[in-house]
């Protein structure tokens, strides 16, 4: 049984490597936490370098990797688990295999994303135990390119940080808004904004990129921590979900945050998402279409009643249903 485990992610409380710290944690695991951020740590010109001639290179990848070898030496955890594209060197990965460490990946993004694709990265990935992935879309391309083991493991949430605003009323009033978005403004996503800007919704934008166009600046809200993200979720009408589909998403990490939350949810239709929230008016509205999409929003404002049983019925369907963080770690930790 493992009971002591090294992470390599962003200890950031609105990451995948923060979750799993908490979840890790929760389960009675004596936790080491490696901050990924730390291999990007350099000047500016050697960090673009590393960046757009060396493949999506971190500027310390050896430095830092030794560094995840020298924590593994002095405390020999039972499991490392890295999150994402993780910066740890084959090299420090066949290392730490030989110190009987059980290696483990979750890919937060898709590697063959234009935006992420890294060969230092690929080099890695044959080295782990297992790569579990939260999209079945890149299962057998992990297989292709060596990895001993892929599994699919979905997103999960954080109990401690995702659950309903349970502050004043009063603290909603800036946050107010028909339909609330969360996420970077992916080329994609831009024309779904922009139909509901143009129908009229009172839209509140929160993440990378939205203040760049200039239609969505009054809709920009910046960038939202937990408890931003708990009142624009309780002050929003209807919460969209949309998957990223550069990563070739069929679900993403608002899945399950915003249900959590008990949002409204308005959600991009895919096997996935019907897999988790059931058939159309369960839990959620689907929508397959910008049409449909737009049909679909003016229907749920004008219903407050159906927008407060969708809400709870989506809450007490993810929160009853073993999707938390740390019910993703049990799988990884029963794998080894």
């Amino acid at each position: 049984m493992i009971k002591t485990v090294a992470l390599v992610g962003n200890p950031n409380g609105i990451h995948a490597g923060a979750h799993f710290a908490n979840a890790a944690r929760s389960l009675g695991l004596q936790t080491r936490v490696c901050n990924s951020d730390e291999a990007y740590v350099a000047n500016l010109l050697w960090r673009k370098l590393n960046w757009s001639l060396l493949g999506h290179r971190p500027a310390r990848l050896n430095a830092f990797s030794d560094e995840v070898v020298s924590v593994c030496e002095q405390h020999r955890p039972a499991a490392l688990l890295t999150t994402g594209l993780a910066p740890v060197s084959s090299r420090a990965l066949n290392r730490i295999r030989r110190l009987d460490i059980s290696l483990f990946n979750f890919l937060t993004d898709d590697p063959w994303n234009r935006a992420h694709r890294a060969e230092w990265f690929f080099d890695a990935v044959p080295y782990y135990d297992a790569v579990f992935s939260p999209r079945r879309s890149n299962l057998d391309d992990l297989k292709k390119v060596g990895c001993r083991a892929v599994k699919y493991l979905p997103f999960g949430y954080a109990p401690e940080i995702h659950f309903p605003h349970d502050g004043p009323v009063e603290d909603l009033g800036p946050h107010r808004s028909d339909v609330m978005f969360a996420g970077g403004a992916d080329s994609d996503r831009v024309p779904y904004m922009r139909a509901l800007d143009k129908a009229g919704i009172n839209l509140a934008l929160y993440g990378n990129y939205w203040d760049r166009h200039s239609e969505f600046r009054q809709s920009f809200r910046g960038h939202a921590d937990p408890e931003v993200m708990r009142k624009a979720v309780a002050a929003a009408k209807v919460c969209l979900c949309l998957v990223r589909r550069a990563n070739r998403d069929g679900h993403a990490m608002r899945t399950f945050e915003l249900a959590a939350m008990k949002a409204c949810m308005l959600v991009e239709d895919s096997d996935e998402h019907r897999e988790f929230f059931g058939t159309e008016g369960e839990a959620v509205f689907y929508f397959r279409s910008m049409t449909e999409m737009l049909s679909q929003v003016k229907w749920l404002i004008a219903n407050e009643t159906e927008r407060h049983r969708l809400a709870a019925n989506v809450r007490q369907r993810i929160t009853s249903g073993a999707h938390t963080y740390a019910d993703r770690l049990k799988v990884m930790i029963d794998f080894a």
